[in-house]
């Protein structure tokens, strides 16, 4: 009589863990944008008005930009940036509310609100 054999039992196997300092460079990316752009994601607010008012240094008018639901965001930073910083000279030189079409992941095509706006140092006139 043969005793049924155990299968071998499998050690489970860790998922690798990313590298913090890559998955910060990838986060950094998000939020600088391109060029005078601010895209405004999921990172906490004030995390984009730095990122404006760092700009703003060099550069004299920086585009704050977001779809959907983020809008109110865009307009939170952008009121932050004018209100708080108000002894500096910053103000809201242009504001444009656009609306992209998009095609879903099911394949429908969709319409996403955009705002843009432009936040200027006026300062450097």
């Amino acid at each position: 009589q043969q005793e049924p054999q155990q299968e071998p039992q499998q050690e489970p196997q860790q998922e690798p863990q990313q590298n913090k300092h890559e998955e910060k460079s990838v986060e950094s990316n998000q939020t600088t944008g391109s060029g005078n752009m601010i895209f405004i994601g999921t990172k906490p607010i004030m995390t984009y008005v730095t990122a404006a008012l760092t700009r703003l240094s060099p550069q004299s008018i920086v585009t704050i930009k977001a779809r959907g639901k983020r809008i109110t965001q865009a307009i939170d930073v952008s009121q932050m940036i004018v209100k708080r910083m108000n002894e500096v000279g910053f103000a809201i030189d242009d504001v444009r509310i656009l609306s992209d079409s998009l095609v879903s992941k099911d394949g429908q095509k969709r319409s996403v609100s955009t705002i843009e706006i432009d936040v200027k140092n006026t300062s450097k006139n």
